[in-house]
């Protein structure tokens, strides 16, 4: 063990600061070939205990619920308002203020690896943003919002629904030409953030864009903004595949020490290493709640300030595993 882990491992972890995240549940939901139906792999619910509850006990068939409707369109799906939808657990959602729902798909060469649900509250004091971007391959496309949800920044999302981004421009941009997670910090000053003087006065601070492994023709972009009072997540992370399933790091941010160090991350995860080489390694995603079961040296760093949940998300290209992008709280 090197002397980073070993000094990790001897230090008492710190208080993580305790704002309340935008995404208030993270769910995964995988195939059960047997059923032919999506089951509870894994979820992150705070002290929404009896929603939990209630979602362990459900499934979806294709098309049904909000991640069968995900499934069954083979790209993002956003449900803002959950009364009169086709979303199945209303009552067990109003009763903990929940009302909006994204279910992003995770396909792999066109095989479902698993369907990942954010869900969030419809309070006055929510403020980010989750926005699907979507283009063709067309000569001269760009690219614009197919839908998102911003809580109640609501001139933000005026201006969000009223722009498009060239190939290359703007953070949905930079993630379609690159083809691969793009993190954006400082966004209220950032030349790289097109909608930055817009981002700053709703007091957004960073960005993570990530192309999504759809099932349809074209271009996905999910873009996660975080604001101050109700940030997305604590700690974002960047991995890229460098060859026979290890990870190598690529970028980060950390609320606690600024951005990541590599060292601290040890710079690599081997094949099936904690977490997040176990998303690299069966290409499934996770929402794990307890990071000190079976955690990477990286993922014990993130421990050391405070962060005890993660979610990982698997990136594919026509090539396989391309990146894993996963942010803590």
């Amino acid at each position: 063990m090197n002397s980073i882990v070993q000094l990790i491992a001897r230090e008492q972890p710190v208080t993580a600061p305790q704002s309340r995240t935008f995404i208030r549940a993270t769910e995964v939901w995988t195939l059960d070939e047997a059923s032919q139906r999506l089951t509870l792999a894994s979820g992150i619910y705070g002290d929404m205990t009896r929603f939990a509850e209630v979602s362990r006990g459900q499934s979806f068939g294709y098309d049904e619920g909000l991640p069968g409707r995900a499934w069954a369109s083979g790209c993002t799906v956003v449900l803002n308002g959950f009364g009169g939808s086709y979303f199945k657990r209303i009552e067990a959602a109003a009763a903990e203020g929940l009302g909006t729902g994204v279910a992003i798909p995770v396909f792999r060469a066109r095989k479902l690896k698993g369907v990942v649900v954010f869900l969030c509250g419809q309070d006055a004091e929510h403020i980010g943003a989750i926005e699907v971007w979507r283009a063709t391959y067309h000569p001269g496309d760009t690219m614009s919002l197919a839908d998102g949800y911003y809580g109640s920044a609501q001139h933000f999302e005026w201006i969000s629904r009223r722009t498009q981004f060239p190939m290359g421009q703007g953070l949905p941009g930079r993630v379609w030409e690159s083809g691969q997670p793009c993190l954006i910090r400082d966004l209220g000053n950032s030349h790289r953030f097109i909608r930055s003087d817009d981002a700053g006065d709703a007091g957004m601070t960073m960005g993570l864009g990530i192309p999504v492994s759809t099932n349809v023709p074209g271009a996905e972009v999910l873009a996660l903004l975080s604001a101050r009072g109700t940030p997305i997540a604590r700690r974002f992370e960047i991995w890229t595949h460098a060859g026979g399933g290890r990870l190598q790091f690529a970028d980060g941010m950390c609320e606690a020490e600024g951005a990541p160090h590599r060292e601290a991350a040890q710079g690599f995860i081997e094949p099936g290493e904690g977490h997040i080489g176990a998303v690299a390694a069966t290409g499934i995603p996770a929402a794990v709640t307890d990071l000190e079961a079976g955690s990477s040296a990286c993922e014990r760093a993130a421990l050391r300030h405070g962060f005890r949940s993660i979610v990982a998300l698997p990136v594919f290209g026509p090539e396989g595993l391309r990146n894993v992008a996963a942010w803590y709280f």
